[in-house]
């Protein structure tokens, strides 16, 4: 509908649709774990099995992007200017805005990883504190892409490498506040709500994820 017809009521719908079950599925679980109290061990491991499996399809997901990159760089086309990066196309320097990136993203992982240790011991103050700091991170995260989006001298279409630089970063970056997001819930959820114990299970999940 979108590419024939210009419109865009369907993925408004869809989108509307798909947070709607979203939002329904992950109360329903929550209140099965805090309330009801039914997530017994065997729940709680069906849970984390079937998050390992969907973090192991999105890494095949990425993979392919992956390869689809060294593939072009392996075997430039005549069309290309038999060269990588393609002529006329000026891609951005590493050890600049991405290096930050990339430094943001990793600091983000030892910060959550601290939590984790920190909930292990109890520690809920600082459980909370390093929680916000991986969530300020992620934001952080997201809004240096939008500037390197912003930046950028090639686009969408500029040959392959636009197409595979856009999708894999653009879903990388969705990746990342879909991250956050889960772990802006659970930091929410443990200072305003659940003071006294951990949702071990759900932060794990999102740490993982």
């Amino acid at each position: 509908m979108w590419f024939n017809f210009c419109g865009l009521y369907v993925f408004y719908v869809s989108l509307f649709l798909s947070t709607l079950l979203s939002y329904f599925w992950w109360r329903d679980t929550a209140r099965e774990s805090s309330v009801v109290g039914s997530h017994s061990k065997f729940v709680k491991s069906g849970l984390k099995f079937g998050m390992v499996f969907f973090i192991i399809s999105e890494v095949m997901f990425f993979l392919s992007f992956f390869w689809r990159f060294v593939h072009n760089r392996r075997s430039s086309d005549v069309e290309l200017g038999s060269r990588w990066p393609p002529v006329q196309v000026f891609p951005f320097n590493p050890l600049a805005l991405p290096l930050v990136n990339t430094v943001i993203l990793l600091s983000s992982g030892v910060s959550v990883t601290w939590a984790h240790h920190l909930m292990l011991k109890g520690d809920n103050s600082g459980f909370i504190a390093y929680l916000g700091v991986t969530v300020l991170l992620g934001v952080f995260f997201s809004l240096f892409q939008g500037v390197e989006y912003i930046m950028s001298v090639f686009s969408l279409s500029d040959r392959s490498i636009g197409s595979v630089f856009f999708l894999s970063t653009g879903f990388h970056g969705l990746h990342v506040m879909v991250g956050f997001s889960f772990l802006s819930v659970i930091f929410l959820k443990q200072f305003n709500l659940h003071r006294t114990g951990f949702q071990r299970v759900g932060f794990e999940c999102s740490a993982w994820y």
